[in-house]
């Protein structure tokens, strides 16, 4: 099936304070306090992308390269703050020391951070050292170099991502005009008492990047858990929210079609629907189409996917992202 790929972001730190790091690079900005501006300096994170001006990096371990202007004497370190900030839910997730490794020249320096992996969770009864989500963690990457390890030299905003996409998809089936029947997916919309209706199709981190819905009329994991390297797809369509997709005309069948449907955020997290669909009727514009629906869930190879024994109205799952994970889990 078709995968977005990650993208690696080169986030050029055109100017920033910064107190005699590195000699020859630094400008006097004329102010009293003698501070000034270097410039030519770039940091790359692995896999993290630019969205309205805020840098979202996936959770788990990435790669950090720092590219200077020229060779740093001494050592280049970093550290990754707690969450903080509106788009955190909690006020801590991961935090720690980054150490960099030089190149032969002195001036790229590589090194890895963990970017939302584990967390101080607290409840009643104290706090301690575990795993836990906040889907949207604001957090400060902050780098020093040369003299000035004492001071952070860099400081860059962050939004490490948790959050997988989601979407509920709803079906309505009509009679093609001599014969078959033909399905229309859409999103569905969520219209709670009280509370403003809101479309279950999205992410609540950096955001739904794109869907794809791919449609097979043979079961395409009977060799391996992805169908693309499997079987061909008779039908398939992609987009953004919200989600209407319309197969072609289907004839009924003793044997099921099969849906996959693949969404993917701004990071690469990835959600990914599975439906097993009977079509009956349409044998003419008299012969009403009809059709059961099973929703599959992933397993481990060689079943690769479960299918509901039960039919369904709908499949997947909806967010109306604003939810405390923390509460969601039992901690408060």
């Amino acid at each position: 099936m078709k995968k977005l790929l990650l993208v690696l972001l080169v986030v050029t730190l055109a100017s920033f304070l910064f107190v005699g790091c590195l000699p020859g690079v630094v400008v006097d900005d004329d102010d009293d306090d003698g501070d000034g501006v270097v410039t030519g300096v770039t940091v790359d994170i692995e896999g993290s992308v630019v969205i309205d001006g805020k840098t979202y990096v996936r959770w788990g371990t990435r790669t950090i390269t720092v590219t200077f202007p020229e060779p740093v004497a001494g050592n280049v370190e970093g550290y990754l703050t707690p969450c903080a900030g509106d788009l955190s839910t909690k006020d801590v997730l991961y935090f720690g020391e980054i150490v960099f490794f030089p190149d032969a020249t002195g001036m790229i320096w590589t090194g890895s951070g963990i970017f939302g992996e584990a967390e101080w969770i607290c409840d009643i009864t104290g706090c301690y050292w575990g795993w836990g989500w906040t889907p949207c963690c604001a957090s400060t990457l902050q780098i020093s170099a040369g003299e000035c390890l004492d001071e952070f030299c860099i400081e860059l905003p962050v939004i490490i991502d948790w959050d997988d996409p989601f979407a509920i998809l709803e079906w309505e089936v009509d009679n093609c005009p001599c014969d078959d029947c033909a399905i229309t997916f859409t999103s569905a919309i969520d219209d709670p008492d009280c509370e403003d209706a809101y479309e279950c199709c999205g992410d609540c981190c950096s955001g739904l990047a794109s869907w794809s819905f791919t449609l097979y009329d043979e079961y395409p994991f009977d060799k391996c858990c992805d169908p693309d390297q499997c079987e061909e797809p008779i039908d398939s369509g992609s987009g953004i929210c919200p989600i209407e997709f319309t197969t072609d005309c289907l004839e009924a069948s003793d044997t099921p079609y099969y849906l996959v449907v693949d969404l993917v955020d701004n990071v690469g997290l990835e959600t990914t629907l599975y439906a097993e669909i009977f079509v009956s009727g349409g044998s003419d514009e008299d012969d009403e189409c009809i059709i059961e629906v099973f929703e599959g869930r992933e397993r481990d190879a060689p079943e690769c996917v479960y299918f509901d024994t039960y039919s369904k109205d709908y499949i997947g799952w909806c967010s109306d992202c604003d939810y405390d994970y923390w509460e969601w889990y039992g901690y408060w």
